[in-house]
């Protein structure tokens, strides 16, 4: 029996931010390809800084959900670099954006990240905040766990800051020397701070790498959000349902409170 589309044993509940509570996933996508394409063409351009067998191919759907989706940013420069075979030196937290080094790179990133929101602004999924108030009114801890170092920025831009009890972003995760995702320390270290076990925490996630976490990190429940079509590799990554939003965890339930079990989705096309 579930309550909310979860089990009952569940006393907490662990969201990540893009992709699941807000739509800026589709946002970081942009970014990131707008920055590797362009790092991946002057390479090109200018053969005498790369290497031979370096795999210069415009960055792919693919390449984001595999290699940077729901990590860290400077990890996604790096997993990404090495699947293309290409090594650069990590450089220095302030490196100018776009400098061929780790960091150069993700400051490149984050700047068009902060344009692309600045221009076009940011948007919460209704169906999620819907689905976030009523597991507060049903009694449940709630706390956002992101890579991101903007969370909270974007957290009070779209005015659902005071949903989350506990707040595990990009920037606590520095200060407190986690690995983030697919380590599951972040995840954990929303539930501790919530002062509940991971085993009566649900994750809430929409990356492959949160997938990972939330297995790793033996939570009573994960919950994959499939907004691009990769509902088996969702499932094969660990998680326990399925779905493209999460009011369909209380639709399924009929209503907020009551029970009844969510059942997994059929993926959407990736447009």
């Amino acid at each position: 029996m579930t309550t909310l589309g979860l089990p009952q044993t569940v006393r907490a509940c662990l969201f990540d931010l893009d992709g699941v509570i807000t739509k800026t996933a589709v946002v970081h996508a942009a970014a990131w390809k707008e920055m590797f394409d362009g790092f991946l063409r002057g390479r090109g351009s200018a053969p005498e800084h790369g290497r031979a067998g370096e795999d210069l191919r415009p960055f792919s759907p693919d390449d984001y959900d595999k290699y940077v989706d729901g990590r860290p940013r400077d990890d996604g420069v790096r997993t990404f670099l090495a699947s293309r075979g290409i090594e650069l030196p990590e450089g220095a937290e302030d490196d100018p954006p776009g400098r061929e080094s780790v960091q150069g790179l993700g400051n490149r990133k984050n700047d068009l990240l902060l344009e692309k929101i600045h221009k076009d602004g940011v948007e919460a999924y209704s169906g999620s905040v819907r689905y976030v108030r009523a597991v507060r009114q049903a009694g449940l801890r709630t706390a956002v766990v992101s890579s991101s170092k903007n969370c909270r920025d974007i957290l009070v831009s779209v005015g659902i800051e005071e949903l989350f009890e506990v707040r595990i972003d990009g920037l606590v995760a520095e200060e407190r020397g986690l690995p983030g995702k697919p380590a599951p320390d972040t995840f954990l270290a929303a539930a501790a701070d919530l002062g509940v076990d991971a085993a009566a925490s649900a994750v809430f996630e929409d990356a492959l790498a949160g997938m990972d976490a939330g297995r790793s990190g033996h939570f009573g429940y994960v919950v994959g959000v499939d907004r691009v079509g990769q509902a088996d590799a969702l499932r094969r990554h660990g998680a326990d349902t399925v779905v493209q939003d999460l009011s369909e965890l209380t639709e399924s339930s009929g209503s907020t409170g009551s029970t009844g079990s969510a059942e997994p989705s059929e993926p959407e096309e990736r447009t």
